[in-house]
């Protein structure tokens, strides 16, 4: 066998092979969620960022000391995600419900709990004197608009000591309030 027609055959063969390499490992790599179901991979990348559970300052009922309370819903996908009919609510069951969202690829909107005028990056549940977020324990839970749980965030006793969510059967009216 001549020497080229063995470079040959070894060319052909690394290069079958890296094909095949490449076949199998395309759809893991490729995948990004588009093989799971559309409802799954749509809501999967829209998470509870960072929450300020305790407003800055005197907890004085006031609309900027209302306003200083708040929670962030990031859009961590490359798509737009309409959050229309979703909800973020705490432990005693106060919920705030979007109306009309889109939140863009990357993007974050922060929920804050008193009086304002609605952005893309800033909505505002409309609380007068009430305070939503607990400063000692709470938990924040993220739904679609099927009702699914998309995100929970817990601080305070809600959280055991791994840091995950707990789930608490007793009341802590004890807050803030």
């Amino acid at each position: 066998m001549s020497a080229s027609r063995t470079v040959r055959r070894l060319v052909a063969t690394g290069l079958a092979a890296g094909s095949l390499v490449a076949v199998v490992a395309m759809p893991a790599s490729a995948d990004n969620g588009h093989n799971r179901d559309r409802h799954h991979q749509t809501y999967s990348r829209v998470v509870l960022g960072s929450i300020q559970y305790n407003s800055p300052g005197r907890d004085d009922h006031s609309n900027r000391s209302l306003n200083g309370e708040w929670v962030e819903v990031t859009n961590t996908g490359y798509r737009p995600v309409n959050l229309d009919g979703w909800t973020l609510s705490n432990r005693d069951g106060n919920r705030y419900r979007f109306d009309d969202l889109r939140l863009g690829a990357r993007a974050t909107v922060r929920v804050h709990t008193g009086r304002g005028h609605d952005t893309r990056a800033n909505v505002y549940q409309d609380r007068r004197t009430d305070y939503i977020w607990s400063n000692y324990s709470d938990k924040a839970t993220l739904r679609d608009n099927h009702g699914g749980t998309v995100d929970t965030k817990s601080w305070g006793r809600d959280r055991d000591h791994r840091n995950n969510d707990r789930d608490h059967r007793n009341n802590d009216r004890g807050h803030r309030r």
